[in-house]
């Protein structure tokens, strides 16, 4: 007997159903008549029998085995259409019906920050991605995900795994693309000692790195800046940033749109500056993030960028104390991204606020969908939603979405 693939789950996986039985079925689409055995609710090797019109040749030659990509045997207007729909669905099951309107896809090698693994191994080194649901790392040649700069470097971080590495415990190297080279943070290497220092020295500068962290160690060679608008910020080593260009230039454009000409804003879960430093250039910015590393950079790009408004900082845990209403009525605007987890406790506070414009960008629909019942209830207006995909060819989904008192 055949599956008929009905849908797509969130992880990209399709939902295939026989009769009374249901089953996960990754790298298929809907609609397609596939055959395979089911075990613990998954065909882990599905074989299409009749498929769908949206499938695609996958361009990469790992894609079969490395899990980073899920979904590159679909068209593009596909995954474009279903990152949309996951969007809505997660909005519906919270009973909010809203349009979702452009949806912005980076270009494929546009991945300019990448976390990889590595294993050394008896013949040198392994570096790369998971395989599906394994923890086996698939050694990659080829990635039409990052940026030409990370792929190029490879067997330079082979070398550095062999260096460094132990053939009992995998890496994680977060690797990101700057001006002034490669910043490198690793975890779980050797301990550090004089004789690792040189070689991994050695290897850094040969390679033209700007910075290699190793666990905590930093190895500069050049400061990894990178522009938030006018200024120039250094992130902590390993620390976060947008994973395209692109997908960060579509992020700050809505929030620019919305936040229009705010004289004082907030921005909630700032980082290091993605939002605050470019919104200085006409408003004055609080930001507000629980950690002190990124607002330490945040403050240094400030103070290094000329003709930017006042901007101030607050290392706050906004997931226990959240700014309260009080707090937000001196700001004409809220910038908010926070983790995938969301904000249930800042959306409380923020939907009995007066605030009159909030910007709202969310790595995850499902809980930004129950946040945004909570500011819907307490008498906001949901506005434009739009789709920002920087992880091509992946599940993953990112939203922007404007309030309005």
């Amino acid at each position: 007997m055949t599956w008929t693939v009905e849908r797509l789950g969130r992880r990209g996986d399709g939902v295939a159903v026989r009769g009374e039985e249901r089953a996960l079925a990754p790298l298929t689409l809907p609609g397609e008549q596939i055959e395979g055995e089911a075990e613990d609710g998954r065909i882990a090797k599905p074989r299409i029998v009749t498929p769908s019109g949206d499938r695609v040749r996958a361009p990469c030659p790992h894609y079969k085995q490395c899990g980073g990509c899920s979904l590159m045997h679909a068209s593009d207007g596909f995954v474009a259409g279903w990152k949309a729909q996951v969007v809505r669905t997660a909005l519906a099951a919270q009973g909010i019906e809203v349009e979702v309107g452009a949806v912005h896809t980076s270009p494929s090698r546009s991945r300019r920050r990448a976390v990889l693994s590595g294993r050394r191994t008896k013949a040198g080194a392994l570096v790369g991605f998971h395989q599906r649901a394994s923890d086996v790392i698939v050694d990659v040649a080829e990635c039409l995900v990052v940026r030409p700069a990370i792929l190029a470097a490879l067997p330079d971080l082979r070398r550095l795994v062999s260096l460094g590495g132990s053939r009992a415990a995998e890496l994680s190297l977060v690797v990101t693309e700057t001006s002034a080279g490669l910043d490198v943070a690793v975890r779980g290497g050797k301990p550090m000692t004089p004789a690792l220092l040189g070689k991994l020295a050695a290897l850094a500068g040969a390679a033209g790195w700007a910075r290699l962290d190793w666990d905590g160690e930093p190895l500069v060679i050049r400061p990894p800046a990178v522009p938030f608008g006018r200024a120039r910020v250094v992130p902590p080593p390993g620390g976060f940033l947008q994973a395209t260009v692109e997908g960060e230039a579509a992020l700050l454009d809505f929030v620019r749109r919305t936040v229009g000409g705010a004289g004082r804003v907030a921005d909630l879960f700032a980082g290091a500056g993605t939002f605050t430093l470019p919104l200085a250039e006409r408003a004055e910015v609080h930001a507000v993030e629980g950690l002190a590393a990124p607002l330490a950079a945040l403050q240094a790009g400030w103070r290094g960028a000329p003709g930017l408004r006042k901007v101030t900082t607050e290392v706050r845990d906004l997931a226990r104390r959240p700014l309260l209403p009080d707090e937000l009525a001196r700001f004409d605007a809220v910038v908010i991204d926070p983790p995938r987890t969301g904000a249930p406790a800042q959306a409380a506070a923020l939907a009995q606020s007066r605030v009159p414009v909030v910007a709202w960008v969310s790595c995850d629909p499902v809980t930004f969908a129950r946040d945004a019942r909570v500011m819907l209830e307490g008498g906001y207006a949901l506005g434009r939603i739009e789709v920002v995909d920087q992880f091509r060819w992946s599940p993953h989904v990112e939203l922007t979405a404007a309030f309005t008192h």
